[in-house]
């Protein structure tokens, strides 16, 4: 059986105890470095993920006896990796255990409903800012090459440089920062992080 467990946004102290257990019940386990260094008590068989997505579904493939659990970041179908191995896996063979997402977690920290809220990602992906824009409400799930700074640009070529854009860093780690700023002032560059675009504070 394939099982792929959300994670939180950081690691084990977000993960439900469904997640919990099913790592424990586990043969193998694939995730990122970070996420696999979380089980450093884990005897079974590991498979580092990371570009190398073909070669992870062919190890997947061979180990379809198994109880094979892959550790995905936040929510598995929200921009993960769920989305990708149900593709090739097919619906009825891979069983999802949802987590936090990332933006569940800002909203929660920084007190913003959710109602509402246009969810959308520019983590390896092409951004259509003109819809981004166009939301009085909206979130985004960010990457080093399209984050905070290089969204704000855009909104503020739109005229939406009024509007608050509010910025989770390193997010249910030791190192957590949020920020509220009027998007025309991010300026800077921030650490793995999730944004929340608002018309009003």
């Amino acid at each position: 059986m394939l099982t792929v467990v959300g994670m939180g946004p950081a690691g084990v102290q977000l993960m439900t105890p469904l997640a919990a257990e099913a790592v424990k019940q586990a043969d193998a386990l694939v995730g990122g470095v970070r996420h696999l260094a979380q089980f450093p008590a884990f005897g079974g068989e590991r498979c580092p993920l990371g570009a190398n997505i073909a070669q992870v579904l062919a190890w997947i493939e061979a180990r379809q006896a198994q109880n094979v659990v892959v550790l995905a970041s936040g929510d598995p179908l929200f921009y993960g990796i769920g989305t990708r191995l149900i593709a090739h896996f097919d619906r009825e063979n891979v069983r999802v255990i949802p987590g936090v997402s990332a933006v569940q977690y800002l909203c929660a920290q920084a007190g913003i409903d959710m109602n509402d809220m246009w969810l959308t990602s520019s983590h390896g992906r092409e951004v259509d800012f003109d819809m981004l824009a166009s939301h009085r409400k909206a979130a985004m799930v960010t990457d080093k090459r399209c984050g905070p700074k290089a969204i704000a640009a855009e909104l503020v070529a739109r005229g939406k440089g009024h509007r608050w854009m509010v910025i989770g860093e390193n997010l249910a780690q030791d190192n957590e920062r949020i920020h509220w700023l009027p998007v025309s002032a991010v300026e800077s560059d921030y650490e793995m992080n999730t944004v929340v675009i608002l018309d009003e504070r």
